[in-house]
């Protein structure tokens, strides 16, 4: 829009007015507001009003007016050009160049590139693992990153990632990153259930264990919960493999064996209780008098136990050898009914019982 036109729409200040007043007035628009006249009275009472409206016109310079009319722009910025005419060289709005055409927001963008014309850029910036083809920001990850790094025994992604996956991934323990995937270490196979099991020892993976707890009678051995073998001293038992071979009561220090083992005189029942084999290697002797004594004293709490373990009873109607000579040839012998001791030559023929010598 020239000055020209300006003036005929507007009518500028007096001194630039070479028309008269109704010729200033002739316009296609019929509104006050637009044409410039927006006051309801101009200082000093200078002025000139608008010939269909209340509004008046208090002069100005050309910027003014244009300004006015709404042009103040200057559409020289970046890819901008003016959009229709011009009035004291500005415009009313500006338009960009076709080029500028790109939000640059949403997944894969971090913001435009270069200048902005109308919010807009030309081509925009892609975060890590997307590029830029021309046109948009796409994925661009390298083959490496395909693991999620989500599900049981994962804790998250390991290093950054692309386009949500990672090269590799974190494992929470016991997991460990096995081949492309957490996994559990070969050393949990155990399920530990059935007979024999009491549960898992230590922690989970898999829902299986490094090793299990055993039920009482049975020891974890070779990889499996097994009916426990015992050995030697256990308590008031004495085992053999597993089999009871002898017993004892709580206040005694030696064991008996479970059964008698003859009714003999003194010098066989003395060789037969060093022959005799509680286990492997494991020998007896022949109770001293003392031996037999402390028996004698504990014998309910022995009989109980050699009930329960398939022993035979002390015999209450003999006497048993004991290896305590009183003189020579004669030895002591102590009966399980009265507890009494009797010297009796080695010739004659008792009950004997062997005690574990040690243990």
């Amino acid at each position: 829009m020239t000055n020209t036109k300006l003036f005929l729409l507007l009518g500028t200040s007096l001194s630039f007015l070479p028309q008269t007043l109704n010729a200033q007035c002739v316009s296609p628009i019929q509104d006050c507001y637009a044409l410039g006249y927006t006051q309801t009275s101009c200082p000093n009472g200078k002025g000139v009003k608008c010939p269909f409206g209340s509004g008046w016109y208090c002069g100005g310079t050309a910027a003014q007016d244009c300004i006015k009319l709404g042009y103040d722009k200057d559409c020289t910025g970046a890819g901008e050009s003016g959009s229709g005419e011009t009035c004291n060289g500005k415009y009313q709005s500006c338009t960009c160049d076709s080029s500028y055409k790109y939000n640059c927001s949403g997944t894969g963008y971090s913001g435009g590139s270069g200048t902005t014309c109308g919010g807009k850029y030309t081509k925009c910036t892609c975060t890590s693992g997307y590029s830029w083809n021309g046109s948009s920001c796409t994925l661009s990850c390298a083959s490496s990153y395909k693991y999620t790094c989500t599900g049981t025994g994962y804790s998250g992604g390991s290093g950054s990632a692309c386009g949500g996956k990672y090269t590799k991934c974190t494992c929470s323990s016991p997991y460990t990153w096995t081949s492309g995937a957490c996994s559990c270490p070969s050393t949990y196979q155990y399920i530990c259930s059935g007979t024999g099991y009491s549960g898992g020892s230590g922690t989970a993976c898999g829902g299986k264990y490094t090793a299990c707890n055993c039920a009482d009678g049975y020891e974890w051995k070779d990889g499996s919960c097994q009916k426990q073998v015992l050995n030697g001293a256990q308590g008031d038992l004495y085992y053999c493999n597993g089999t009871v071979v002898g017993v004892k009561a709580s206040s005694m220090n030696f064991y008996i064996a479970m059964k008698d083992i003859g009714y003999m005189n003194w010098n066989s029942a003395n060789r037969q209780c060093q022959n005799y084999s509680f286990c492997s290697n494991v020998k007896g002797r022949l109770p001293s008098y003392g031996d037999l004594t402390t028996i004698y004293n504990n014998k309910s709490q022995i009989n109980t136990l050699l009930a329960i373990y398939g022993g035979s009873q002390l015999t209450e109607s003999y006497s048993y050898w004991s290896s305590t000579q009183s003189v020579t040839n004669v030895y002591v012998r102590v009966s399980m009914r009265d507890g009494k001791n009797v010297g009796s030559s080695s010739d004659s023929s008792y009950n004997v019982r062997p005690v574990l010598a040690s243990w």
